[in-house]
């Protein structure tokens, strides 16, 4: 019996090493360095990249300047501002309430927002507005260009009391909106008497380890925090990898890098949604935010049954006329993730993030235990090229299954 059990665990281990290819450091960095100095100029604005297995670095690297006014460079320790990614921090505190008995996913906003009076807000449901699948139009003010250079998460949804239409039923449709995550700022402040940021401190970020995040404030003091640069031209800004579309101005104030390219500074006071909080205020570093991969990994912030959720297919994003976000094929959105479920390729979960002159991208590969975090500080790069050749990369050379 001992030499059968014995014979089963050589059988068990020689398959697996049969079908596991052992990967080349050297050459895995070497590539990827190939990928980013095609990609980024030292001398100008540029990206932290970090690739992790099992939880650990393999890859760790910065290129380009993450402030042209002072020069200092990008690494794993620069602030970047995340943009959207920030969504799934909303959305995983909102399954911490939910574990808390505090709300119930399933109740609808009206229930917890009775100043929402149309009969509307009945029908929309809490998880509707982590999917996207509310059918709440993104209303807010944008012809005041005051008012969305320094609106904060409740002049954000001040418009909301005025709805009297949705653009769905909600749960039918996909359309990607940002000021529905703004409500579970006060969902926070209503149901913990905490503030919002508080919350998300104590129950997140520090649970996770992270010590080099914060929600940004106009008077935040961010160390090593990088601005965001744009081109510096008139230009027209929109895709499916991008969710806004805005015609861009030259500015007279501008930072000349090494090669004559001209770059005005993008991010608080010259492009508009810095000042909110739960749907894109976030800024961090890709070392903090591995922090943050390995503690939604060992199921330390939520249960894995709640987190499980937030990585389920809910509202099938591929096809839908309202928004053109990831808008992609074999693509779905759970609660602050997207979902690509591509055929012949593991699953991928994922967010992209970009605001100003700010591109971030996150994703994980669960079988593989594989994370790939890029956050950048400028938006010329075509981002989703870019993470198809390190994806391409890392499954040739085996990290990828």
């Amino acid at each position: 019996m001992i030499r059968k059990v014995m014979m089963i665990a050589i059988a068990v281990c020689c398959v697996g090493a049969i079908g596991a290819k052992k990967v080349n450091m050297q050459r895995l960095e070497a590539r990827l360095d190939s990928v980013m100095n095609s990609h980024y100029d030292p001398q100008s604005p540029g990206a932290a990249l970090l690739i992790a297995k099992n939880g650990k670095a393999i890859y760790d690297k910065g290129i380009g300047i993450a402030d042209m006014a002072t020069g200092e460079k990008i690494d794993g320790n620069t602030a970047f501002n995340i943009a959207s990614i920030s969504k799934q921090f909303t959305a995983i505190g909102a399954l911490k309430m939910q574990e808390m008995g505090l709300i119930d996913l399933n109740n609808s906003v009206a229930s917890y927002f009775p100043e929402l009076k149309n009969d509307i807000w009945e029908k929309v449901k809490l998880r509707h507005l982590l999917s996207h699948s509310s059918g709440v139009p993104d209303a807010r003010p944008r012809g005041d260009r005051n008012f969305m250079l320094t609106a904060t998460d409740e002049q954000s949804v001040q418009y909301m009391k005025d709805l009297t239409e949705l653009h769905f039923e909600p749960g039918t449709d996909y359309e990607y909106i940002n000021p529905t995550f703004d409500l579970f700022y006060f969902l926070v402040e209503m149901k913990t008497d905490m503030k919002f940021v508080d919350f998300q401190k104590k129950h997140l970020f520090d649970r996770a380890g992270m010590k080099n995040v914060q929600y940004f404030t106009p008077d935040a003091n961010i160390p090593h925090m990088a601005h965001g640069y744009i081109v510096n031209e008139d230009a027209e800004v929109s895709g499916s990898d991008s969710d806004y579309a805005k015609k861009r101005e030259k500015v007279d104030n501008d930072y000349v890098d090494g090669k004559g390219v001209h770059w005005a500074e993008c991010d608080y006071g010259e492009e508009t949604f810095f000042a909110t909080k739960a749907d894109g205020g976030i800024y961090t570093t890709t070392h903090d935010f591995l922090k943050w991969e390995n503690a939604l990994r060992r199921n330390t912030l939520v249960k894995k049954s709640s987190k499980q959720k937030a990585y389920t297919p809910n509202t099938k994003v591929t096809g839908s006329k309202w928004s053109g976000y990831q808008n992609r094929e074999n693509t779905w959105y759970g609660y602050g993730w997207f979902i690509d479920k591509t055929p012949g390729r593991e699953v991928k979960i994922y967010h992209t993030g970009d605001n100003g002159g700010f591109q971030a991208y996150a994703a994980k590969y669960e079988r593989s235990r594989v994370n790939v975090i890029m956050l950048e500080n400028q938006s010329t790069v075509d981002r989703w090229t870019l993470q198809l050749e390190i994806e391409r990369i890392l499954r040739e050379e085996g990290v990828l299954r």
